[in-house]
């Protein structure tokens, strides 16, 4: 498997790596518990350590499974987990009400010692490898939120330090008060914003880039059958990526490449994985999972080696089929 270090930290990882948004269960039409502590396990056995997740995934839920899949093998893991997003206090931005709780974007200093000792908890861990501030918070000072990651380092409760959600500007204003070894920042096939903006920035800076919606929400995992139904709290039920015209586009972009994936004996879903780790890409890509079958085909696509023209194959398939996506 292709492995990688976060930015300066020297934390090493491969580079394909769990996402547990899904476990939460909350705008994913619920879960299965059992299931997504084997996954995470099932992660684990492929070899893959990165486990990311947050205290936003269903409240604190997701965290907890990770804690308890982890029993007895925190050792073998590297845990990013993230700050920011509370609902212990009104201080901050309102940002979305979530099972009945309303949910505030604050990164105040005694806010994320708060957050850190709860995460910790549900964790069942005594330091974070990773710690990611998630949203952006306009109202606090970036050099109050860096000096409290700074101080957390210092005790020894978190290792490394991340930015998720952020533009430029406020990357740049971080790095001007302490290292940051890694962004978190969304980049598919169809999502490249960053390779424009974030990513210039974080190759001058050696900080490590983690890919999320590697995927794009399950759209890129394969055909999806037109008639499929999303239900319940399902965000994908009113995304419109997810129209049927779209899925029917995205099935001949499929098939085209369905010759590039039986040559390299892969699935569709670890080739899209692939070609966001290829060079020029992101430093690790996250995957999320909610068995342990899909977990194992994620972790497959870190041994994937694309070659140039394979990667040009991909470029070429997606510029035929996917620019006219809704």
């Amino acid at each position: 498997m292709k492995t990688t270090t976060l930015g300066v930290s020297g934390i090493a990882c491969e580079s394909v790596g769990l996402g547990t948004w899904a476990m939460g269960g909350w705008m994913w039409g619920g879960g299965d518990d059992a299931a997504a502590i084997a996954a995470i396990q099932a992660s684990l056995d492929a070899g893959v350590r990165l486990i990311d997740t947050a205290p936003a995934y269903g409240l604190g839920h997701a965290e907890s499974l990770v804690g308890q899949a982890l029993k007895g093998r925190r050792q073998q893991a590297v845990i990013a987990t993230k700050c920011g997003l509370v609902w212990h206090t009104r201080q901050g931005e309102h940002f979305f009400d979530e099972e009945g709780q309303a949910v505030h974007r604050h990164l105040g200093r005694a806010s994320i010692f708060h957050e850190v000792e709860q995460s910790l908890a549900r964790l069942q861990t005594d330091y974070i490898d990773l710690y990611i501030t998630h949203w952006q918070d306009a109202g606090t000072p970036v050099a109050e939120t860096m000096d409290a990651l700074l101080d957390l380092k210092r005790q020894g409760k978190i290792r490394a330090i991340g930015v998720s959600n952020a533009d430029p500007g406020t990357l740049a204003e971080y790095l001007r008060h302490g290292p940051v070894d890694a962004i978190q920042e969304r980049y598919s096939l169809i999502d490249r914003e960053i390779e424009a903006t974030l990513m210039p920035l974080c190759r001058r800076h050696n900080v490590g880039i983690l890919g999320y919606s590697s995927l794009a929400l399950g759209l890129l995992a394969g055909p999806i059958d037109p008639a499929r139904r999303f239900t319940g709290d399902d965000q994908r039920a009113g995304n419109p990526r997810f129209s049927v015209a779209n899925r029917s586009r995205l099935q001949g972009f499929f098939a085209e490449l369905e010759s590039l994936c039986q040559r390299l004996d892969c699935s569709a879903s670890q080739l899209m994985i692939a070609w966001t780790t290829r060079p020029g890409g992101v430093t690790v890509a996250l995957c999320g999972a909610r068995t342990p079958q899909q977990a194992m085909q994620n972790a497959g696509a870190a041994a994937l080696e694309l070659s140039p023209e394979d990667i040009a194959a991909i470029d070429q398939a997606a510029e035929r089929h996917l620019q006219t996506l809704d």
